[in-house]
């Protein structure tokens, strides 16, 4: 298993880890199956999703800001970071990428993102490798 560093600039932001995991993958010399990658904090995500246009990623965070605010009359989270536990949980922990010829098989337009929900901070990926290697 590997680990990628993220570090965050931004309460909530995408940070494009696709060169990471394939780093990762070329590495552990991956030649067929998939990687996990994982975010071991309960208050950010990973996804994939397209990352050729970055306004796709502004609207993304424009409506998760909007439809689960910070500042919610009622969440009881001792810490104030409700929104960010709640957002997690709708992007989800990890993905599951399929490799094939020792690459990520992604979509043309598709990379693999860090969600940051409570930033900035110093964050972990998790990223195993599952199949044949060289």
């Amino acid at each position: 298993m590997r680990t990628i560093d993220v570090r965050t600039d931004r309460r909530t932001e995408f940070v494009d880890i696709t060169a990471d995991v394939r780093r990762a993958v070329r590495e552990e010399r991956l030649t067929d199956g998939a990687v996990v990658v994982y975010s071991p904090h309960t208050t950010a995500a990973v996804t994939v999703q397209e990352n050729a246009d970055p306004d796709v990623v502004h609207d993304l965070l424009l409506w998760l800001n909007g439809n689960i605010p910070k500042d919610v009359p009622g969440f009881r989270h001792a810490e104030g970071n409700s929104d960010a536990h709640l957002k997690s949980c709708l992007v989800g922990p990890s993905v599951l990428v399929p490799v094939a010829g020792g690459e990520l098989v992604l979509g043309r337009w598709q990379g693999v993102y860090f969600c940051e929900f409570d930033g900035p901070r110093r964050r972990e990926v998790k990223v195993q490798t599952i199949g044949n290697k060289l």
